[in-house]
């Protein structure tokens, strides 16, 4: 199920540098929790926020959810993306096999500001049973405020794209 909000909503807005930017969200069983609690924090911070599930707690396979999210971020249906799962390195494992795709598991700001300064990270990774909603809210403002700063950083991207370049994805995963 899909979670709209037009920032143009908020009279407060947390984040009015990039509001324009529509951010998806997924999480496995265990990372559900933290998933709702930062879907609050976007949407009452004015951004556009989509939910691709799941819709409860029930035991799921992150799989799942970590191959949909990285096939929108790859397809550029959304900007950027933010997957949970219990530590985070089942949906590192799974969103960083799509070309494309810089996924990066964060567990305090300072690896959020600089996976986005160095690496133009364009999906969050959080562990759900690792990081406290105060902290994962934290971590989710700095990611989102901190941009790519380019320059020696973007000629290190040129090469990591280079591989991307050569990778196919056969068929429907």
């Amino acid at each position: 199920m899909a979670t709209h909000r037009d920032p143009s909503e908020t009279n407060n807005p947390a984040f009015p540098w990039k509001q324009q930017e529509k951010i998806a969200i997924a999480s496995d069983h265990a990372g559900y929790d933290l998933k709702e609690s930062i879907i609050a924090f976007l949407l009452h911070s004015g951004w556009q926020v989509e939910d691709l599930g799941p819709e409860n707690s029930d035991s799921v396979d992150y799989p799942d959810y970590g191959i949909k999210l990285a096939k929108w971020v790859a397809e550029t249906k959304v900007d950027r993306g933010i997957v949970i799962c219990g530590t985070g390195i089942g949906m590192s494992i799974v969103v960083n096999r799509f070309p494309g795709i810089r996924g990066t598991l964060c567990n305090d700001t300072y690896t959020a500001k600089l996976c986005r300064e160095h690496n133009d990270s364009n999906i969050l990774i959080l562990g759900g049973r690792v990081v406290g909603k105060g902290l994962a809210q934290e971590i989710v403002r700095t990611w989102l405020e901190t941009p790519f700063q380019g320059g020696r950083h973007q000629r290190r991207l040129d090469k990591i794209n280079k591989i991307d370049h050569l990778i196919k994805i056969k068929g429907d995963i």
